[in-house]
C-alpha cells in the first residue's frame, strides 16, 4: 500500500467539535426533525441592493478578470482608510497602512507564518476563535492561553502572564467585541495593552470584525484609537458581518506598516489578491448609504432580545451581550459537559448550539448560540427548550 503520511503539524489542527456537531445535525435531520441551526456564525441577511448592483455591473467589465494582486486596489484601500477616519477617527495611509485580505481569517491564519519562528510564543484568548490557535500552530509557534473569565468581564489579566512566557512571546491576539464570549473592551483597556506591548516587545493583533453589530446605543472602539497603537500592532476587520458579504471573502488589515508589509510579502507568495469585482462592491458598501449597517444592528438586537429574554424567562439565566452576533450561555446543572448538553439539546429539541470547549479549554461549561435565524425561529427555539427542560428544578 502506498505509504504517505500527513505532515505532523496537521495533528495539532482540529475541527473535531464542529464536525461532530454537524454529523449529529445530519443524523437528527435524517430522522425527520426540523433543526434550528444556531451553530455557525454566518449572516443570513442579504447585502444592500446598491452593493449587489455594483457587483453585478462589475461582472461585465472587461477589466474585472485580471489579477488584482495581493496589495489590493487603491480604490478599496482608500475607501477603508476613509471609513476608519469616519468611524473611529483613526488616520491611515491607504498605500502603506491598509492591506486587502480574502476575509479577515486569511490574515489571521497567515500572520503567524510571517512573525513567528518555531517555538515562539503567541498569547491567545481562551475561549477564542479557533483560527487564532490554528494560525500559531501552523507557524510551529507555541499558543499560550490568556484566560477569559466572567469575573473579569472576559478581559485577560496581562499581569498574570509568567516572565518566562513574556521573554519568548512575540505576538498577542485580542478580539473585542469577541467571538465566542460576546464581550467588549473600552479604550482604557487598549491603552494598557499598548503599554504592555511596548514593555515586552510584543506585536498586537486585534480582531474587530463585529464592531458594527452593537446594541442599545453602544459603540465599540478600535484598538488603533489608543495612543501609540500603530507602533505596536495591527487590526483586522471584515465586510462579512457589517455588510452581509461573508461569502465574498473580503477583509482588511490596517495599522503598523512594517507588519503589514511582512504579511503582504508572505501573501504575494500565496495568492494574487481578491477578485476586483468584489473589491469594487466593497467600495460601494463603504462609501455608499450605511442604512444596511444600522438595519443589521437593529435586527440582531431584536433577535438577541427575543432569545435572551425568552431563555431567561424560562429559567436559563445568561448575560445579554452589548455586541457581536453571539450569546455565551452557561450549561445548566445536571450535565457532565458542554458537549453532553449540546448533544441532548439537539436530539431532544432540534436546536443546534456549539459546545464551548470548541473554542478552548476554558469554554467548557458553556455553549455559544449564534443569532443567525429570524425572530420567529428564535421564539420557536425558546418554546422547544421550555417544553424539554425545567431549569432550576
Amino acid at each position: 500500500m502506498f505509504g504517505w503520511k500527513p505532515a505532523r503539524r496537521m495533528a495539532s489542527l482540529s475541527s473535531a467539535m464542529f464536525s461532530r456537531m454537524d454529523a449529529l445535525r445530519q443524523e437528527v435531520e435524517a430522522s425527520g426533525v426540523d433543526v434550528i441551526n444556531l451553530g455557525i456564525g454566518s449572516p443570513d441577511r442579504p447585502p444592500a441592493p446598491h452593493v449587489r448592483q455594483t457587483l453585478m455591473d462589475a461582472l461585465v467589465r472587461d477589466d474585472a478578470y485580471g489579477y488584482a494582486l495581493t496589495d489590493g486596489l487603491i480604490e478599496f484601500k482608500s475607501a477603508v482608510a476613509d471609513w476608519y477616519q469616519e468611524r473611529f477617527g483613526v488616520a491611515l495611509d491607504p498605500k502603506t497602512e491598509v492591506l486587502s485580505l480574502m476575509g479577515s481569517q486569511d490574515g489571521l491564519g497567515h500572520l503567524g507564518l510571517a512573525l513567528l519562528d518555531p517555538g515562539d510564543v503567541a498569547l491567545i484568548p481562551d475561549p477564542g476563535y479557533p483560527i487564532y490557535r490554528a494560525g500559531v500552530l501552523l507557524a510551529e509557534g507555541f499558543p499560550y492561553p490568556l484566560p477569559l473569565e466572567r469575573e473579569r468581564d472576559y478581559l485577560p489579566d496581562l499581569d498574570a502572564v509568567p516572565e518566562d512566557i513574556l521573554r519568548r512571546a512575540k505576538l498577542m491576539i485580542l478580539n473585542y467585541p469577541s467571538n465566542p464570549v460576546a464581550a467588549t473592551a473600552e479604550l482604557n483597556f487598549f491603552t494598557g495593552v499598548v503599554d504592555f506591548a511596548r514593555r515586552n516587545n510584543i506585536i498586537v493583533l486585534h480582531d474587530i470584525a463585529y464592531s458594527e453589530l452593537a446594541y442599545d446605543g453602544y459603540r465599540p472602539v478600535s484598538f488603533l484609537q489608543a495612543p501609540g497603537a500603530k507602533e505596536v500592532g495591527i487590526e483586522f476587520h471584515s465586510l462579512s458581518k457589517s455588510y452581509n458579504l461573508a461569502g465574498c471573502r473580503l477583509g482588511m488589515a490596517v495599522g503598523n506598516r512594517e507588519v503589514l508589509a511582512l504579511l503582504a510579502n508572505l501573501k504575494s507568495n500565496i495568492d494574487y489578491g481578491v477578485f476586483k469585482a468584489v473589491q469594487w462592491a466593497a467600495v460601494a458598501a463603504l462609501r455608499g448609504p450605511q442604512a444596511i449597517v444600522e438595519e443589521n444592528a437593529r435586527a440582531y438586537q431584536r433577535r438577541r432580545d427575543v432569545l435572551v429574554d425568552g431563555l431567561n424567562r424560562i429559567g436559563w439565566q445568561m448575560d445579554k451581550p452589548k455586541a457581536s452576533m453571539f450569546v455565551w450561555a452557561p450549561v445548566p446543572k445536571g450535565f457532565t459537559s458542554s458537549f453532553a448538553f449540546a448533544e441532548e439539546l439537539l436530539r431532544e429539541t432540534g436546536v443546534l448550539v456549539v459546545p464551548g470547549n470548541a473554542f478552548g479549554e476554558r469554554g467548557e461549561g458553556y455553549v455559544r448560540i449564534a443569532l443567525v435565524v429570524p425572530e420567529g425561529r428564535l421564539e420557536e427555539a425558546v418554546e422547544r427548550i421550555a417544553r424539554w427542560y425545567r431549569f432550576g428544578d
